[in-house]
């Protein structure tokens, strides 16, 4: 497999779970000019942008640790555009989660990260 074809087979399998666990998915790979978010979701009252991260290993470093603030602040960016473009309200409750999938073991990190507002 490419690593474009390895990509969407973990996103595959973060999207199962995350049903799996009682969340709707709504969108899968939402790009505009800024950037992806690879699943947005609805669960217990808030709307989850979802970042996916695989490492077959931990020679590239722990799948968890690999959302770093600049990758953060970009989905941010481009869930700023979702909302605006979807007609989400500002009292709609929001939440960036990250899904780690390291080997076999898939860990679900919710609230990973606050908004973080750009001035640009």
């Amino acid at each position: 497999m490419n690593k474009r074809e390895t990509g969407s087979a973990y996103e595959n399998r973060a999207a199962e779970y995350l049903a799996a666990n009682g969340m709707r998915i709504k969108e899968r790979n939402y790009r505009n000019r800024s950037g992806e978010i690879d699943l947005i979701g609805v669960h217990q009252g808030y709307l989850v942008f979802v970042e996916v991260k695989y490492r077959g290993g931990v020679g590239y470093g722990y799948a968890s640790a690999a959302v770093t603030y600049s990758k953060q602040r970009q989905i941010c960016k481009v869930a700023d555009y979702y909302r605006l473009t979807h007609g989400v309200k500002d009292s709609c409750p929001i939440r960036y989660d990250v899904i780690a999938i390291q080997g076999d073991t898939v860990e679900w990190v919710q609230n990973a990260f606050p908004h973080i507002y750009s001035c640009r």
